[in-house]
């Protein structure tokens, strides 16, 4: 006699009346982190004050911080099964931190903050009803409403920010006083209607996420007070810099051009400027012949654009160790195959037209997708 195992269903309404089962918070709070240890704690203590009573928790999603900051949150979350925290291997990006955190939440609604307290978290509770009356989809927290409310800025990087916005607005058409916050809050439905249109490159996901709605998105602003940093280094460098200008590129033609290939051709320009640099250097002070400062002018170019691809355009992908060495020596050889076929192509369209200018536009047109198409093949293996 064989004896099978019991098969015991639970109807749903079993499931609905049982203790152990809780549901889904109303409110996550996605925090992206790296390097923000000291700052867990606090902001988890700022969040519960200012959401008590209120079904919420939160996400920090760590790009593997040397300090500990993913242990840090671990810890907090020994106790407080409210926080919850994802760390990211291999990956890196603050808009991909943040859209890793928002798809894993099955709240209603998402708010996106800093961990540097820099963010006001006493108008969370603001936020949220301007959602919960239904006719708002996305409520965007703004420095710029009232007036000029960055005191925790430094004159050097208010000026930044408001370039910034003012770029935003004029090129990209966007109606937001503030279009390069770090924080607002978002209906979940909303947010994975959109996400599938988003980069995970870049750092300001706000601009990606409006400028994808086409204007489909209904919007609330509130005022809040920039406060100075708590802890930590500000992110704000060049890296960014490309980032934003990128993504302004990306969106006004319509996604029609990718957002990686643009920060590989933002980082070729640089290198254009490397390479004249050191090819004047070579010819004037180093009386180097021609030929010879410019072979050297291009194999530092090469490698200043291998360096700066590995560190922003691949960030994710980044080569360390001796994959760094490979890949450099790898580069090398590609970029040196896209150099003659830029002149071969731009030799053949000059035979047959004139124009001295196409051919040397198409020439470098076709040099830079083999460098850029061939590089990520076999370089950083996309």
């Amino acid at each position: 006699m064989s004896l099978k195992p019991a098969v015991i269903s639970v109807a749903p309404q079993a499931r609905e009346h049982d203790p152990a089962v809780q549901l889904a918070p109303e409110l996550t709070v996605v925090i992206p982190t790296f390097n923000e240890r000291g700052n867990i704690e606090p902001m988890v203590e700022r969040l519960r004050t200012a959401l008590v009573d209120r079904s919420w928790e939160v996400i920090f999603v760590d790009d593997d911080s040397p300090d500990g900051t993913a242990a840090a949150a671990r810890s907090v979350g020994e106790n407080d099964r409210r926080v919850r925290c994802i760390r990211r291997i291999g990956r890196r990006g603050l808009a991909g931190a943040c859209i890793e955190g928002m798809l894993a939440s099955q709240a209603r609604y998402i708010a996106v903050m800093d961990a540097d307290f820099q963010h006001d978290e006493t108008i969370l509770l603001s936020m949220l009803d301007w959602l919960r009356k239904g006719d708002i989809d996305l409520v965007v927290a703004t420095r710029y409403l009232n007036g000029d409310t960055t005191s925790g800025l430094s004159s050097r990087r208010n000026r930044i920010s408001r370039w910034s916005n003012v770029m935003a607005q004029r090129l990209l058409n966007v109606d937001l006083t503030d279009p390069m916050s770090g924080y607002f809050m978002i209906r979940r439905h909303t947010f994975e209607e959109l996400a599938p249109k988003l980069s995970l490159q870049g750092f300001k996901i706000l601009l990606d996420i409006t400028t994808s709605a086409h204007g489909r998105l209904r919007i609330a602003e509130l005022p809040y007070n920039f406060r100075g940093r708590a802890y930590g280094e500000s992110k704000l460098d060049a890296k960014a810099a490309i980032d934003f200008i990128a993504l302004l590129i990306s969106k006004l033609t319509h996604d029609f051009a990718s957002y990686r290939f643009l920060e590989f051709c933002l980082v070729g320009l640089t290198g254009i400027a490397v390479h004249m640099s050191i090819l004047e250097f070579a010819v004037k002070i180093g009386t180097l012949p021609f030929i010879s400062a410019q072979i050297l002018a291009t194999m530092c170019a090469i490698s200043w654009n291998f360096v700066l691809n590995n560190v922003i355009t691949y960030r994710d992908q980044r080569l360390t160790g001796r994959n760094f060495w490979t890949g450099l020596v790898s580069f090398q050889l590609i970029c040196g195959i896209g150099a003659i076929s830029n002149v071969g192509v731009a030799g053949l369209i000059y035979t047959t037209d004139s124009r001295w200018w196409l051919a040397g536009i198409s020439g470098a047109l076709i040099g830079t997708a083999w460098n850029y198409i061939v590089s990520a093949a076999f370089v950083w293996r996309r």
